[in-house]
């Protein structure tokens, strides 16, 4: 059985969306300066990888919840390294 382009395109999609992930997480905070959000920026990236497994269980057919999820973990993500800066910053 041939897949499907759409199904191809998907695939692509998510792989290209996850390589961008990595790109931004590669700017983590700093373990030692900040434990915590260090920690926190641990357990997102677990559940962004934990999504992208969800969406290949389900071929993909979840209704744009899980890239939407992915999307909002991105965001958390990238507001404890400002919440780093703003630490940095005041000390």
């Amino acid at each position: 059985m041939k897949p499907s382009v759409v199904r191809i395109a998907s695939v692509c999609l998510v792989l290209g969306l996850l390589l961008m992930s990595i790109a931004v997480h590669a700017r983590d905070v700093s373990a030692a300066r900040h434990p915590n959000l260090a920690a926190a920026q641990t357990l997102i990236e677990k559940a962004i990888e934990r999504m992208s497994a969800a969406q290949q269980a389900n071929e993909f057919d979840m209704k744009g919840h899980a890239a939407k999820t992915k999307a909002l973990l991105d965001q958390a993500y990238a507001q404890i390294k400002l919440a780093a800066e703003a630490a940095n910053a005041n000390k």
